[in-house]
């Protein structure tokens, strides 16, 4: 059984990506809900892929549901095609879109094809994580609530002793002026 592997980078940084291994039996759903898990996204949203070529262009559309908008060709339902049905080439891309009102896009390349499963795993599943992923809803700081904590327990607004709040420039204006008075006392 052929094990596909994608490269899910966000669209607007392709510095920031999920590598996802999945069967070319499993479904285009299935892809679908390993992205979100990737991305730590809900899954309360529309969805959809586009076949895409190597300009990233839109081609035949593979939609989570069939959706209350105009479309040039009927789209196949993600729950009912394969991911292997879909693929046309090597080096295959589809262009994914979640939550139509964000507009959230990614850009998913075929990156390599095993022929053997591993049956430690699960498919899919995420095989790499690179760079921090976008938040869904708001800004997310690294340390997410718990710096509120760590802001106040160290009460990280109140400046230090020998510091000032413009840092290291202040300090050394303050020595300097403090140098040339010593020097016209010298004189």
């Amino acid at each position: 059984m052929a094990i596909l592997k994608f490269r899910v980078y966000y669209e607007e940084d392709d510095t920031i990506y999920r590598d996802i291994a999945i069967k070319h039996t499993q479904t285009f759903k299935d892809l679908h809900f390993a992205i979100l898990k990737a991305y730590e996204f809900d899954s309360k949203h529309k969805a959809t892929f586009y076949r895409s070529n190597d300009g990233w262009a839109r081609g035949r559309e593979i939609s989570l549901a069939v959706y209350d908008k105009p479309y040039a060709a009927p789209p196949l339902l993600m729950e009912n095609t394969t991911i292997g049905s879909e693929i046309k080439d090597t080096n295959q891309k589809f262009i994914y879109l979640y939550d139509f009102v964000k507009n959230w896009g990614f850009q998913v390349a075929l990156i390599s094809v095993v022929k053997e499963e591993n049956p430690r795993f699960t498919y899919p599943y995420v095989t790499r994580k690179e760079g921090i992923g976008p938040p869904q809803n708001g800004i997310k700081s690294l340390l997410g609530e718990k710096f509120a904590d760590i802001e106040e327990k160290y009460d990280l607004k109140e400046v230090a002793e020998g510091f000032t709040e413009d840092g290291e420039e202040g300090a050394a204006e303050e020595e300097s002026q403090e140098d040339d008075n010593n020097f016209t006392d010298d004189l």
